[in-house]
This record gives C-alpha cells, sequence and structure tokens, in this order.
C-alpha cells in the first residue's frame, strides 16, 4: 500500500478525514495573523553618558527574560523614573495631570501595548476600558508607560514578541 494524499473530499472521506480543497480559480486567503504579546517589566531609566537622552529598559516578566531598550527624551524619561518610583511633586506633572482627568472620567488602563517598529520608532497603543466600552488609542511608548505605572494598579505593559527577535521595522499586527 502506498501513502497518496486524497485528491478531493470524496477521496478525503474514503480515507478517514476531511481536506478543504480550494475551489478552481479562487485564492486561499491567508490564515489571520495575531501578534503574541509578551509581559514585560520596567527594569530602569538610565542616562549614560555621552549620550544627552535616556534609555528605558523593559524586561520580560518570565523566562527567557529579554530585554528591550529604547530612548526616549528627558522629560519622558524623568516622568517615567517619578511614576516607577512613586514619586508625587508639589504640583502635578502633565502625566500626573492626565492620570487624575481620565480617572475621574472613568476610564482606565487596561494595558499598554508596544505594537511595532516604523523606521526605528517603536510604536505603542493603550487599551482603555471607558463608560462607552473598550478603545485603543495610539501613543508614544514613553507616555504610555507612565500613565501605566500611574495608575492605582499598575496596569501590564505589554510587548509584541516579534520586537524582542528583530531589530528592523515591524507593521503592527491587527488583532480583533
Amino acid at each position: 500500500m502506498t501513502d497518496v494524499e486524497p485528491q478531493t473530499e470524496a477521496d478525503a472521506g474514503a480515507a478517514g478525514g476531511t481536506v478543504p480543497v480550494p475551489e478552481p480559480g479562487v485564492p486561499e486567503s491567508p490564515a489571520p495573523q495575531y501578534a503574541t504579546f509578551r509581559v514585560m517589566d520596567v527594569e530602569d531609566v538610565s542616562l549614560d553618558l555621552p549620550s544627552q537622552f535616556p534609555a528605558v529598559t523593559l524586561v520580560e516578566s518570565e523566562p527567557p527574560m529579554r530585554t528591550l531598550v529604547f530612548p526616549v527624551g528627558l522629560p519622558e524619561g524623568t516622568a517615567i523614573a517619578r511614576a516607577l518610583r512613586r514619586m508625587e511633586g508639589r504640583r502635578p506633572m502633565t502625566h500626573e495631570l492626565f492620570m487624575q482627568v481620565i480617572q475621574r472620567a472613568r476610564i482606565d488602563v487596561i494595558a499598554l501595548r508596544v505594537v511595532g517598529r516604523e523606521e526605528g520608532t517603536l510604536l505603542a497603543e493603550l487599551d482603555l476600558m471607558t463608560p462607552g466600552g473598550r478603545e485603543r488609542i495610539d501613543c508614544r511608548p514613553s507616555d504610555g508607560i507612565v500613565l501605566a505605572l500611574r495608575m492605582p494598579v499598575p496596569a501590564p505593559i505589554l510587548v509584541d514578541e516579534r520586537l524582542l527577535e528583530d531589530l528592523g521595522d515591524l507593521a503592527p499586527i491587527e488583532n480583533p
């Protein structure tokens, strides 16, 4: 007896299984792709001279403990460092003010998702729960990190796993 692939659905049924057979002239639609996200923790915000920009270091919460390091502006680096250490100023900084406004509007930050890279710049979105339902809003990763850390219960920081494996540009994958 030889191993022969069934050629039609009828042949597959006779062989004990089903094999989808595309209609002639109709291209098969590709299977939908979904992003795989890894939970990350903010390990540090550091300024290594002679660089003029601080770098944020995110580390996976679980093995293999890969890192994602990216530069941010000095004000954003300061805001992340203050949020990481739960420091409050005498007067609210912009991120603190914005967090108070969204909390009073009964909006929760569910997560920050770092979803892609374009021309070397990371792309991110905030996943929010609003009184009107769930919303996703584009943001800079640095702003999203500050807001995620400023939540009464810090929101998770999620990074598309492809960003931990590839240093090139990666288009975001649209998730439902």
